[in-house]
């Protein structure tokens, strides 16, 4: 193929220039470029299911998984997930509903509809924003620290917990602060009564939650890497650092098969607005395959961060090369058409298919890859000699029905092109040798490029009350994300490239109206801001309510979400507003503080106690299931 591309040359870079484009980074958003950076599945555990913000079904999550906005996830009976946004991680216990309303530079928005969510904020930066919003309140975080949200299954109620930091409450009547071991309850819609009062002690899920937090504060990967790298602390176990002489310190992973490869075990995927991104098989597969750059060394392949700079590390949806299109003959085993890609070495600059502005293209090599100083100009790419592409196993082909379908790919689907495998091989490979290369193949995504898959064993999805069920907002999110059906005509005009900011207005403006648009009202209530230690939290009136925003769409009904439907145990209160009536008698009769309680199990009734300490109320199923029948 012979083809010009704009790419990027790499020279110098001073200091000075360097944080400047950390403050351009921020405006990624504003001039129409993606996020910087993305949430990470990072930990799943029993039926976690999800529902990407550009389709209308549900699916099985896939570990590293890359989550934006408009995505949900939905963890079923005895199942955990964990997301990482930066060094900011939140985790779902089991029947809990999350949606991300926002997520991009500066703003973290969760819509959580039922369940229990602990969030673990490291460090909260000069303008960013985590909101968590609730069908109670709308949850700010003032500052870094822990903190834990609990929504019963019928919404009726919420408990904040906030174990370290200090966090903002806006309701439809009043906003207050609760702060460092603090814990406030949320009852009601409109007219929201709350009290506030001492946490309860920590359950097994704050335990296990403790646990991975403590997992990633003494990982020795934040040595070598930005702790906002998502997936840092995976690569600990399951590779060791090593210095390599005009490399610096590279990461090489261990137990992996001999004949392995970077991005030859694991499956495509389109995901808007990056297009096609690859999804890594293994349990450390993020930060190598999304940031810094590959290299063959000592006879296995060895992933070079790059030093930590100062800026926040961009991500990227596969930092590779793709190569061709199709060929035929002997070549191609019948003439199929077939893709192929190879990953980028330290120095070689990622060039975006999709649509970005020149500091998006400096931000995402200068941050990972140390490739400085961004010089746009217009160049022969073929003219490019790419290190890895005469490397060991560094060429990868794969049929393209396997690539578009999302198939997996491993050793029983990779086409055999290496020049040292015979003569069929070797002759392949010199036919690859010549195709021209490309920042994207020409292919366009179909529904299963999209659609997450479906095992009818595993696959769960939220009750229809959970689904539909409003919640207050403070901040406005932004529009829901355009479904794939509505942009399926303008990827297929530009194969492999998403459709860019200009496309997608247009579609919106052609779309009836309110089709992609949150139903919302402003607010305009009292600006968030660190509290003062000393003084106590004291209710204001906000001056208009906060917005409510209903869900995009409803879904058919499944199952009985049990568990976090359980109200927390009366307990003596520090500062009480209306307090709600005392519980009932199926809700547990453990003697824990305002969030949780350690309940011993109801005698039936409505609900039950979720056990494990995923609720509110710890093993609360000795007696009671997770729906308040009695057990036989």
């Amino acid at each position: 193929m012979s083809s010009l591309l704009r790419i990027v040359s790499a020279l110098a870079i001073s200091a000075a220039s360097l944080f400047s484009s950390a403050a351009a980074s921020a405006r990624h958003t504003d001039q129409g470029d993606p996020p910087a950076r993305v949430g990470r599945l990072s930990y799943a555990s029993g039926n976690v299911s999800l529902r990407p913000g550009s389709v209308e079904d549900w699916g099985d999550a896939a570990l590293n998984y890359p989550l934006t906005t408009g995505d949900e996830l939905w963890t079923d009976d005895d199942s955990r997930a964990e997301v990482s946004v930066g060094s900011t991680a939140f985790r779902l216990a089991p029947y809990t509903g999350v949606e991300l309303l926002a997520l991009d530079d500066s703003n973290i928005q969760l819509r959580l509809s039922q369940g229990s969510v602990q969030l673990r904020v490291r460090a909260l930066h000069p303008g960013e924003n985590i909101e968590v919003d609730t069908p109670n309140g709308a949850v700010t975080l003032l500052l870094a620290g822990n903190y834990r949200i609990d929504t019963d299954s019928t919404g009726q109620g919420t408990t904040i917990t906030v174990r370290d930091g200090a966090a903002e409450v806006a309701t439809g009547s009043s906003t207050f602060t609760v702060r460092r071991q603090q814990a406030a309850r949320l009852m009601g819609f409109d007219q929201t009564r709350f009290r506030i009062g001492q946490p309860a002690l920590l359950d097994r899920w704050d335990q296990w939650c403790a646990a991975r937090d403590r997992r990633a504060d003494t990982s020795p990967s934040a040595r070598y890497v930005s702790r906002d790298m998502p997936g840092y602390e995976d690569l600990d176990d399951y590779g060791d650092w090593h210095f390599v002489g005009g490399y610096g310190q590279v990461w090489f992973p261990q137990h992996v098969n001999a004949d392995w490869a970077p991005y030859r075990a694991g499956h495509w995927r389109w995901i808007d607005p990056w297009g096609w991104t690859w999804i890594d098989d293994a349990p450390w597969g993020f930060a190598p395959l999304h940031y810094g750059r590959w290299i063959y060394s000592r006879g296995a392949w060895g992933w070079v961060p790059g030093r930590v700079v100062a800026v926040r590390p961009v991500y990227a949806p596969a930092l590779v090369v793709f190569v061709g299109g199709s060929l035929n003959g002997d070549v191609a085993r019948g003439g199929q058409e077939h893709v192929a890609w190879f990953p980028l070495a330290p120095g070689e600059v990622y060039v975006p298919a999709y649509h970005v502005s020149t500091t998006y293209v400096r931000n995402v090599n200068v941050t990972s890859a140390n490739v400085t100083n961004i010089n746009v100009t217009t160049i022969d790419v073929t003219r490019i000699h790419y290190v890895n592409r005469d490397a060991p196993r560094g060429l990868t082909v794969v049929s393209r029905e396997t690539f578009v379908r999302a198939r997996p790919i491993d050793r029983t689907t990779v086409e055999d092109v290496q020049p040292d495998r015979g003569n069929n091989a070797h002759n392949a490979f010199d036919a690859w040798r010549r195709v021209g290369v490309s920042v994207a193949p020409p292919v366009a995504p179909t529904r299963e490029s999209v659609w997450p898959p479906q095992d009818q064993t595993r696959s769960r999805r939220p009750p229809d009350d959970v689904a539909t069920r409003r919640v207050v907002v403070k901040r406005p999110p932004p529009p829901a994300p355009v479904p794939f059906g509505y942009r399926e005509q303008a990827l297929q005009q530009r194969p492999g490239h998403p459709a860019d900011p200009r496309t997608i207005d247009t579609i919106r403006a052609r779309a009836p109206q309110g089709e992609f648009d949150r139903r919302v009202r402003n607010w305009s209530g009292r600006p968030s801001g660190p509290p003062s230690s000393a003084q106590p939290s004291q209710p204001t009136q906000p001056a208009q309510p906060p917005m409510i925003i209903p869900p995009r769409r409803a879904y058919p009904e499944y199952g009985n979400p049990g568990g976090a439907g359980a109200n927390p145990p009366h307990t003596p209160d520090t500062t009480t507003h209306n307090p709600p009536p005392p519980p009932h008698g199926d809700n547990g009769n453990g003697n824990g503080g305002v969030n949780n309680g350690q309940g011993n199990g109801g005698n039936g009734g409505d609900r039950g106690n979720n056990g494990g300490g995923a609720d509110n109320g710890s093993h609360g199923h000795q007696n009671a299931d997770s729906t308040g029948r009695r057990r036989p």
